[in-house]
């Protein structure tokens, strides 16, 4: 499977939007340190994923998040983060 995968951060009002294919893996990395772009906002929660059959699909789906706002806080407001 591929996913694309929203992380909140537990220390600031920040979200991150990713894809890969092994999401227990990425998360961990997150967590880790691994990860440049995320590594100051730690410790990071996964309050939401959406499961894709190919990877062309999640990469799509990762940009059309990340280049919409209206997208974004679309889904923000669904799970309850945003009013």
């Amino acid at each position: 499977m591929n996913y694309v995968y929203l992380l909140k951060s537990s220390k600031e009002n920040w979200t991150y939007v990713g894809s890969t294919q092994d999401l227990q893996k990425r998360f961990r990395q997150h967590n880790n340190g691994e990860v440049k772009a995320t590594n100051f906002y730690k410790p990071l929660n996964l309050v939401y994923y959406e499961a894709y059959r190919d990877l062309e699909t999640a990469i799509n789906r990762e940009k059309e998040i990340k280049v919409s706002a209206t997208e974004k806080d679309r889904i923000l407001k669904r799970i309850g983060l945003r009013k």
